[in-house]
């Protein structure tokens, strides 16, 4: 995952790998808080809202407000999909 994310975020060092990696647990873990159950073999959808968690979270970006809406979205899609929640 970190590997793709780096690649989303256009970065080639691994200067930011810790953080990037704490970055992507938070968004496994707000996943889990809207009632996401995250499967076994992480799949496109989930990969999506954590890369876009990521990108909205690393740095100050400009487009910060887009990025949260989309997550937002992203997080609200799956918290309501059958195959993807706790309840």
């Amino acid at each position: 995952m970190l590997e793709k994310v780096k690649t989303a975020l256009r970065i080639t060092t691994n200067a930011y790998n810790d953080e990037l990696t704490d970055l992507i647990e938070s968004a496994k873990l707000d996943l889990g808080i809207a009632g996401v159950k995250l499967p076994k073999k992480i799949d496109a959808l989930v990969t999506k809202a954590i890369i876009t968690y990521c990108k909205m979270s690393f740095g100050l970006p400009e487009d910060y407000d887009q990025l949260k809406r989309s997550y937002d979205e992203q997080k609200a899609q799956l918290s309501n999909a059958t195959g993807y929640t706790r309840w």
